[in-house]
């Protein structure tokens, strides 16, 4: 920030239709408080920067989005209160750790918060930790509750996914797992070539050779490979949080097979030290 020149301002203004009508900051009179606040502190508005309509915790507002692309253009971020500017605190943490690393300040004129002095800067680093905390409960909870879902699973909900990202040969479908024909044949001949003596490099080589890629695009390599082949899901099993959990989706291979390939894929293995790292147990049993 300049020493010599007159501090340049970015004036921020937010509100939405609901907001307005209850609490009467409207974007007239935030933009004439903040002004007036420039004119008692000798600073000049660079820049009004306005949000109608938008929600707090939209951080892809035009006005906001235009403000921060300016941000080399001014000193000083200044709103009428902290909600104006963002309603999730590790949202708002993550503008002030890009206002840090930029040399800007923040006010917030009617919470009386001005990082330029020891008590705003404190003020900003409690928020963090709140953030912080927030992210970490939200974190504990939602664990919590997919384990306890996991474990409690019936028979007609063997298709849930919890977070579960479908992989190659499948995808979501009104909460369960559907196979991707197309997708899932690709499998089924991945698992019989290897059965059959190919090796992963070898496999990769017919795959790419005849232009089959992977759901991103890319080539085959020994590394996603390896993912199909000690991936339960192809004989009927999601491994989550050290469960194993059955799904009535079309398999690739039956679990016996599955076990057998788990088998082959460590045997393969020339380093005996590292085969132990490698294998996968063969867990799985056969469902009637």
């Amino acid at each position: 920030m300049a020493s010599e020149e007159r501090v340049r301002a970015a004036v921020y203004a937010r509100v939405s239709t609901e907001e307005q009508a209850q609490e009467g900051y409207s974007l007239d009179a935030q933009r004439q408080i903040l002004s007036d606040r420039c004119t008692a502190e000798d600073w000049e508005v660079h820049g009004v920067y306005e949000d109608e309509g938008y929600s707090g915790r939209n951080i892809n507002r035009p006005g906001y989005r235009r403000m921060m692309a300016d941000i080399d253009s001014w000193d000083v971020l200044m709103v009428l209160k902290m909600d104006r500017i963002h309603r999730n605190s590790r949202n708002f943490m993550d503008m002030m750790d890009l206002l840090d690393r930029k040399g800007k300040k923040f006010v917030s004129s009617m919470d009386s918060l001005d990082t330029s002095n020891a008590l705003g800067r404190f003020v900003v680093d409690m928020i963090q930790r709140i953030a912080q905390l927030e992210s970490e409960q939200i974190g504990e909870r939602t664990y919590l509750g997919m384990r306890e879902k996991a474990e409690t699973m019936g028979p007609d909900q063997k298709r849930r996914t919890m977070g579960f990202t479908p992989p190659f040969g499948y995808r979501l479908l009104h909460g369960g797992l559907e196979a991707d024909e197309d997708e899932l044949q690709v499998v089924q001949g991945i698992f019989w070539m290897y059965m059959e003596g190919d090796s992963m490099d070898t496999i990769c080589y017919k795959l790419n050779r005849e232009g089959i890629t992977t759901r991103r695009g890319n080539p085959w390599n020994i590394y996603n490979m390896r993912n199909i082949l000690h991936n339960p899901v192809y004989a009927g099993y999601m491994r989550w949080d050290g469960l194993l959990l059955p799904h009535d989706a079309e398999t690739a291979v039956s679990a016996e097979e599955f076990n057998s390939i788990q088998d082959l894929m460590a045997s393969r293995v020339r380093d005996p030290r590292r085969r132990k790292t490698l294998h996968v147990p063969c867990i799985l049993e056969e469902t009637p």
